[in-house]
């Protein structure tokens, strides 16, 4: 069987129904609690983690997590619609690599307009 979600296989006994889906342990635990990008105190603690653990910028971060960053450095901006497209990302995956960049302060929500980009934290 595979999870409906993300469709790694789940073995005996390790699954969970949501809402009429079979899921993984992962993706129930993501479905329950969503992560958010703006919550302090996610921020704090990722902040904290990174300091004592001597890390900056992208260090620590996953190969995926890297290139989104790099991307929307390199451009300026981005749409949710337009960094999925890039990264053949469902809009849970990119929800989860939004919050953890979000969370190292490394990008951040800006409305421009009518549209709201994902840019660089730095950019005021």
């Amino acid at each position: 069987m595979n999870c409906e979600r993300c469709l790694d296989p789940i073995t005996d006994g390790e699954s969970y129904s949501h809402r009429g889906k079979i899921l993984c342990e992962d993706c129930y635990i993501g479905a329950l609690q969503p992560p958010k990008s703006c919550d302090v105190t996610a921020v704090h603690s990722a902040k904290t983690h990174r300091q004592l653990s001597g890390e900056s910028g992208t260090d620590g971060l996953t190969e995926l997590q890297c290139n989104i960053y790099d991307r929307i450095k390199e451009i300026g901006k981005l749409t949710r619609p337009e960094l999925m497209a890039s990264f053949n990302l469902k809009e849970w995956e990119l929800d989860k690599e939004i919050a953890i960049l979000r969370h190292c302060e490394l990008i951040k929500a800006r409305k421009m307009g009518e549209q709201i980009y994902i840019v660089p934290y730095e950019l005021e």
